[in-house]
């Protein structure tokens, strides 16, 4: 099983939720900084993942995101203008 670099980053609303998803996170070993967190996974292990995270949140209010990392690639910061205590779209990654 081939595990590849992912970033899984959310915004949750309600602080239940929140707790619910970060220790749902956790509880797969993930390191975090916040709301974001670092991983390695495959590609059945990031479906399951996704599919526990999607019954914590409301979809209406909450963000969920899991970006796949290219390790060819460098990182560029596109924006890191915080307005409102939103991050303008894009966030940062551009691959």
């Amino acid at each position: 099983m081939q595990r590849h670099i992912a970033v899984i980053a959310y915004d949750i609303v309600g602080d239940a939720r929140r707790r619910q998803v970060h220790r749902c996170l956790k509880a797969w070993g993930l390191a975090s900084q916040y709301s974001l967190f670092e991983c390695q996974l495959a590609s059945r292990e990031a479906e399951e993942l996704f599919l526990q995270l999607t019954d914590l949140i409301d979809p209406q209010e909450d963000s969920l995101m899991l970006a796949w990392m290219d390790k060819q690639r460098a990182p560029r910061m596109v924006t890191a203008v915080k307005q409102n205590h939103h991050f303008q779209s894009p966030l940062w990654y551009e691959g």
